[in-house]
């Protein structure tokens, strides 16, 4: 009987869903808090960007992330936000929305998630494709195939 009631304990701690925090705060409260709030818990770039004015871009790209997220239902993703502005802190009210941002040549869709905040919008849209380095082709064996040390 013991040993039944041991392994649900077990099961109910395996669930557990670990609360999102960042610095400290709670996601719930990240929500609440204004925009010199949240930037003094950012790094000091982060800071001075928020301190010297959030520019019209930012802004206008911030009401279409709310307007693209109102009036959805659960489960459902909301429609994508296009733009070339990369140099975007995320910021909480960003959370849970596609933004589609211009990587030089198309537009990547960057689906928010609460680990993202205080990165750069471009981050997460990479300008290059990584290169996979593999076997040497046949031009490489054939240079080194002609020479032949003196």
């Amino acid at each position: 009987m013991a040993d039944k009631s041991t392994k649900l304990e077990e099961l109910k701690k395996k669930r557990t869903f670990r609360k999102y925090s960042f610095r400290g705060v709670e996601l719930d409260n990240l929500l609440d808090l204004n925009d010199e709030q949240f930037a003094q818990m950012l790094t000091c770039r982060h800071r001075r960007k928020f301190n010297r004015g959030v520019k019209l871009g930012v802004q206008t790209l911030l009401k279409k992330c709310r307007k693209s997220k109102k009036d959805l239902k659960i489960g459902e993703k909301p429609e994508p936000v296009k733009t070339h502005l990369r140099n975007v802190t995320i910021v909480p009210d960003m959370i849970g929305s596609v933004i589609g941002v211009y990587n030089g040549k198309g537009f990547v869709a960057v689906d928010v998630k609460a680990d993202m905040l205080g990165y750069y919008l471009g981050e997460f849209a990479l300008t290059y494709k990584p290169v996979g380095h593999g076997r040497a082709g046949a031009a490489a064996t054939a240079a080194a195939a002609k020479f032949m040390p003196v």
